[in-house]
Parts: structure tokens; sequence; C-alpha cells
């Protein structure tokens, strides 16, 4: 044998890099290669069906009740090889894409297994390297004790919750038991819940959950703010470092329910704890400035980002207010399209208080009105103020007049600034714009005189 297969790394690179098909040859190949490759092939499970696969086929059977039936004691032989696999598993994948009967059956043997582990083998420990589990809800009623009795060191779970039907709707086990026994998971640090088209959050829960206390991101698939509104208020704390809501379709969002969801974030959530919230999503808003008040209590606040879609009509003052709270923002995206006939929006005197008050900035998506600059010294727009550390920068479709004037401001503002991000301008509300070529036109000026002004910029250094 080559001395460099003796080395360790080198083989459990080897298997890291071998085709998934490949694996089990490559463990039988040598004794060498047999743990690092075992290691590798068990790592990331799609479902739970490899654990019961590798147990003898007439171990369980179907009674006339279509119950996944135990026929017989688990002997220490088959323990030694279910542990053998299981505790090389970091992360399993029970998604929605492929869910049958057929897994439903398989969570429901592997549940049974766990709940008949002898006294000296805690069932928790079959799992000792689970770091990461992707679930689907609408399976086996099992799937909670599976959750319960396979807990360890997870940091990672995705909730999938189905849409309701006459199979979910028999579950003994509502979705809101199975969270709770999530929140049970001390070490999970990421949990992402979809609640499409389910009516679990419709009305309020008539009882509080423990809630969440070490996240570090909360990610929550759901359809309105006021199934958003209703879950976060049933939970006593929320402590997480992210939290980002999806919508699933096309809505429109009103003040008040949006309102209404930051004031229960505020009371829920760990304020100083929050660094970052996102709305993600396809939906249409329009609302005032003030409406974000309640995040006001969240100062470290790193990130605000909101999808295309949100209309926020605000004079350069109450950009000021807004961000006031939030000196430590590293990326604002809050506008990309508003309809100029109805909407006010901030202007450069408004864009150059934000960078004082935010100095921190790395991504900016902000609509503002360019041809207002009364009072902006071209060759020092800031008046000593800029902003390096900005690397993208989305103005939407803010009205302007002269390329050149405003690619001079900007280049004064941004040093560093390559160019304004054009993406936006391919979103079905910028293709309804009666002026789009002749504004993309523009906004392709300015590109190219930024471009200009950095050649002319590192030639000046190079000499």
């Amino acid at each position: 044998m080559h001395p460099a297969l003796r080395n360790l790394e080198v083989i459990c690179t080897i298997s890291s890099y071998t085709q998934h098909e490949s694996l089990p040859a490559l463990a039988s190949a040598c004794r060498a290669f047999e743990r690092p490759a075992l290691n590798a092939l068990w790592r990331d499970l799609p479902s739970v069906e490899p654990l019961i696969k590798c147990l003898p086929s007439d171990l369980f059977t179907i009674n006339s009740l279509r119950n996944t039936v135990l026929q017989k004691p688990v002997d220490g032989k088959m323990w030694d090889t279910l542990c053998k696999y299981t505790s090389r598993v970091h992360s399993i994948t029970q998604s929605d894409d492929s869910i049958t009967q057929s897994d439903d059956s398989m969570v429901e043997s592997l549940s049974l297994l766990m709940l008949s582990c002898p006294s000296a083998l805690a069932a928790s420990k079959l799992f000792p390297n689970l770091v990461k589990l992707t679930w689907n809800s609408k399976g086996s009623p099992d799937a909670a004790d599976f959750l319960l009795l396979s807990r360890g060191p997870l940091v990672s779970w995705d909730l999938v919750s189905l849409p309701p039907g006459p199979e979910f709707d028999a579950l003994p086990s509502p979705p809101s038991q199975v969270i709770e026994q999530v929140m049970h998971l001390q070490a999970l640090h990421f949990l992402s819940l979809n609640f499409k088209r389910s009516s679990t959050w419709d009305a309020k829960s008539l009882f509080l959950l423990p809630g969440f206390h070490d996240l570090y991101h909360l990610d929550l698939s759901i359809d309105t703010l006021k199934n958003a509104s209703n879950f976060l208020s049933s939970l006593q704390v929320v402590r997480s470092k992210k939290i980002t809501i999806s919508f699933t379709y096309v809505q429109a969002l009103s003040p008040t329910p949006l309102s209404q969801l930051f004031a229960v974030i505020q009371e829920r959530c760990d304020n100083v704890e929050l660094e970052s919230f996102a709305f993600c999503g396809p939906f249409m808003l329009r609302t005032q400035a003030d409406v974000f008040t309640p995040l006001h209590a969240c100062r470290n606040l790193t990130w605000l980002l909101l999808d295309e879609g949100c209309e926020i009509s605000m004079s350069d003052k109450e950009l000021c207010k807004l961000v006031r709270a939030w000196p430590k923002l590293q990326v604002l995206k809050i506008s990309h399209y508003v309809n100029m006939d109805r909407t006010t929006v901030p202007t450069f005197h408004g864009l150059i208080s934000l960078l004082q008050l935010c100095p921190a900035l790395t991504l900016l998506a902000l609509v503002i009105d360019t041809t207002k600059r009364k009072g902006i010294d071209l060759k020092c727009p800031g008046g000593g103020s800029c902003n390096e550390n900005l690397e993208t920068l989305v103005l939407g479709n803010s009205p302007i007049k002269s390329p050149l004037n405003v690619a001079l401001i900007l280049s004064g503002l941004f040093p560093r600034l390559e160019k304004v991000n054009l993406e936006c301008w391919d979103t079905d509300l910028m293709n309804a714009l009666d002026k789009k070529k002749s504004a993309m036109r523009s906004w392709a000026s300015v590109n190219s005189f930024l471009s200009g002004f950095s050649v002319i910029k590192d030639r000046c250094i190079g000499a």
C-alpha cells in the first residue's frame, strides 16, 4: 500500500469525493478504508429507510389496524448493528417531495425500535452526532416520538407542514405538539417551519408554548401576517439572532396587521439578541415609516430586509427617524419600487444623513428622488462624510434627470462603489413602468460614469 494511503486525512478526503453508490465497495476494499468510507456513506441520509433496511426483514409486521408491530425483541447483535450506523449519521432529510406510506411505516418502525431501546442504551444516544433534521409533519404520528427520542446535539431542524387533508386531520399529534417537542432540543440553532396552506395558526393558541431560548435563525414560511402573529404570540419567548418570514404567494399586506406583527415581535422576542429581520417572497405593501416603530427596541439590529413590493412613504426626516435606533445596520433593503405619484421618498439629503447614522452599511436598497439635489456640493457631496464599506446599492425606480450629476454624488458618497445594481429592473413591477427603457438607459449611463471614475482613481493612485 502506498504510504499516503496510511494517512487518515488522505483516506477521509478520498472517501468524501467518492460517489455515494461506490462507498460500500470502498468500505469493503480494506480495513484502512472501512471507517472513513462508512462515515461518508451514512453521514447524510435522504430518509430513515437505510437504517431499517440494515435490520432483519422479518423484524416488523403490519397488523389488521395497519399499524407497524415489532414481532420480536431486538437482541444485542441487532443493537450493535444499528448503533454502528446511527452513530455516523449527521443529518436526516425526510422531505415532502417523496413522502409515501412506506416512508411513514419506516418512521414508525424506527420509533418502535427507539421506544424498545434497553435501559443500558439511552435512545437519545442512538444518534450522538445528529445535527440536522429535515422533517415532514404529514408523516406518522410517531414522528414526534422519534424527534423526542433522537434529540441530542441537534442544531438544525426543518419542519414541513403540508396542507390539511384527511390524513393530516386524522393525526393524533397536531403540529403544535410536534413543535413543542422541537422546543426541547437545547442545542437547536436553526429552525425552519413551513405552514404554507395550513390552517394551524388561523386562530390564536389557547395556551402558551415554551418557545425557543437559543436559536440562531428562525425561518417561518406562512400565508398571512395574522398567521405569523398568532404563531409568535403563542410562544413565551423567542430568543433568536435572525428571524425570516417568507410568504408563499403574492398577497397585499396592510399596515395594521404588519404593525401588530412587529408589536408581537417586540413583546415575545429578545430585543437585545435579535440582529436580523427579513420579509421574503412576493407581496405588496403600502405603509408609513412609523409602522416599524416597535422594532426600534431591537438596538442591535444589523439586517432589515424587505423583499420587492414594499412601498414606504417617508421624507428625509422620517428616514432618519426610522434608522436612528439601529446604528449597527449593515443591510437595509426596504424598497425597490414605489409609485411616485402617491408616495413620498427621501432625497440625497436623507441618504447622506443615513450614511452618518449607519456607517457600517454594506448593502442598501432604497428608492430616492435624485432630481432634488439643492444644496449638494458635487465636489464634496457628503460634506466630508462617506461610506467605504458599501458593496451593493439598489435605487430601484428612483427618478433621474442627470446621470452625470448622480454618478458624481454617488462616487463621492461611496468611493468604493463600482456600479448601481440594476437587477431589480427585471421584475414584473418594473416591467409595468411606462418609461422603463429610458430610465434604464439613464441608470446604465450612471454605471458607465462610475466605471470611468474608478479607472481615473486607479490611475491616480498608480501614479
